[in-house]
């Protein structure tokens, strides 16, 4: 979903239920009722408060990572906090 964000459509939904074996009828459902819109709203909220500005984004220990998001930069700054609390 997220490498096709900018063309999600009921149409591409469908596909993506159809591939994962899921309820066609539940989706269709949620939809129609809105049943998770307010938890949709609360966590979209939640991110724009952490400084969340687009997927992906990391946090370490509550921060922001805005570094890249390859595995040796993320381990780097993983291992600069563990050192910098058991300093």
């Amino acid at each position: 979903m997220l490498e096709n964000q900018n063309s999600l459509s009921e149409q591409m939904l469908g596909e993506l239920v159809h591939r994962l074996t899921l309820d066609r009828r539940a989706l269709r459902d949620a939809l129609e009722s809105g049943a998770f819109a307010e938890r949709v709203q609360r966590d979209f909220s939640g991110g724009v408060r952490s400084g969340v500005n687009g997927t992906p984004t990391f946090f370490i220990n509550s921060q922001r990572h805005d570094g890249d998001f390859e595995l040796e930069t993320l381990l780097q700054a993983i291992q600069k906090i563990i050192h910098s609390h058991n300093e």
